[in-house]
């Protein structure tokens, strides 16, 4: 599947299919039949509720998923917004495939394969503060990448990215999409100092200046001051939507992917889950603006999928609890009513 023009972007964002009702009724039957006081799993209940009503099935399921790390390159990491070099991007690329990063441990616990898609890391994106950082063809491209990742038939689909530079472009979509100034959405990323971050603001400040007269619609916003990982990042969403596929989002660069979509069709996000409140300053802010509330808090800051792939153990666990818990007649045990 790819996105072939603007207009299938727009058409694909548009038109989004909802949970279906009838089957989240009869998963909250049988939740509220579990040997327990009901609702006292708390958000492990609403979680196998949600997996169902995208599922289709009462009794949803985790047999089929993966774990999709994009990886781009930005041209603004040239400006000195992050205390790693570019060349990072692909020598992190080349230890996902090698088998050690955080993610592939994380990958392991969770159960879950992984896929590595670096996208044209010998090409960094243009630099956004003199003009997009996509051309039309890029993103388009970027996106379609994305959307290939996803097949028909997975349980849950958790994405990520790598890309140095990469939180300087997700501040300035998050800026774009939902307003505020660059200073309320900009972090350390990868750990800054006080002179670095104020370096980085002055960078989200001049693309949001250069773009100020630009059309604000969506895939715009996201080809000027996105970048390829970035790019793919929505795709896979907006074709996991259109498969009825459940997402679990990782952090800030991975929730600004969506954020200019958002912007348009709050909607976009109700087949999402957040993995996890990213210690990045802006993350919990899009994160409300998004409309979805994290599954966990650790102050993670690494990206590459690594909060979201940690959540999905919980998916499992939610999904355990559902399926494998007896009710109260089969139990023999005496209801409340």
């Amino acid at each position: 599947m790819s996105f072939a023009s603007v207009e299938a972007v727009e058409q694909a964002l548009q038109s989004i299919g909802e949970p279906d009702s009838a089957v989240m009724a009869a998963a909250r039957r049988r939740q509220d039949s579990l040997t327990k006081p009901r609702g006292s799993l708390g958000r492990l209940e609403d979680i196998a509720l949600f997996m169902a009503g995208w599922q289709g099935r009462a009794t949803p399921r985790l047999d089929t998923g993966k774990i999709v790390v994009f990886a781009g390159n930005h041209g603004v990491a040239g400006l000195g917004v992050s205390a790693f070099p570019v060349a990072v991007t692909g020598q992190m690329v080349a230890n996902f495939k090698a088998g050690g990063a955080a993610i592939n441990a994380l990958a392991a616990v969770a159960g879950l394969a992984l896929d590595v898609v670096a996208l044209d890391l010998d090409q960094p994106t243009a630099d956004f503060t003199l003009g997009p950082a996509l051309s039309v063809d890029e993103c388009l491209a970027a996106m379609s990448a994305g959307a290939r990742t996803v097949e028909s038939g997975l349980d849950l689909i958790v994405l990520g990215e790598m890309g140095i530079g990469n939180s300087t472009a997700a501040a300035a979509l998050a800026a774009r999409s939902f307003g505020g100034s660059a200073t309320q959405w900009t972090g350390p990323g990868t750990g800054l100092d006080g002179e670095g971050i104020a370096r980085k603001i002055a960078v989200v400040e001049a693309g949001l200046a250069r773009h100020r007269d630009a059309p604000a619609t969506p895939f715009e916003t996201l080809r000027r001051l996105g970048g390829r990982e970035i790019a793919a990042i929505a795709g896979a969403v907006l074709r996991a939507r259109q498969l009825r596929i459940p997402v679990l989002l990782d952090g800030f660069i991975c929730c600004a992917a969506i954020a200019p979509f958002a912007s348009e069709n709050p909607a976009i996000t109700a087949h999402c889950l957040a993995g996890h409140r990213s210690a990045e300053p802006g993350h919990i802010r899009l994160l409300d603006r998004l409309g979805l509330r994290p599954l966990l808090d650790l102050d993670m800051r690494l990206g590459e999928a690594s909060g979201a792939a940690l959540a999905a153990t919980l998916v499992r666990a939610a999904l355990a609890t559902h399926s494998g818990m007896a009710s109260f007649a089969e139990a023999g045990v005496e209801d409340r009513e």
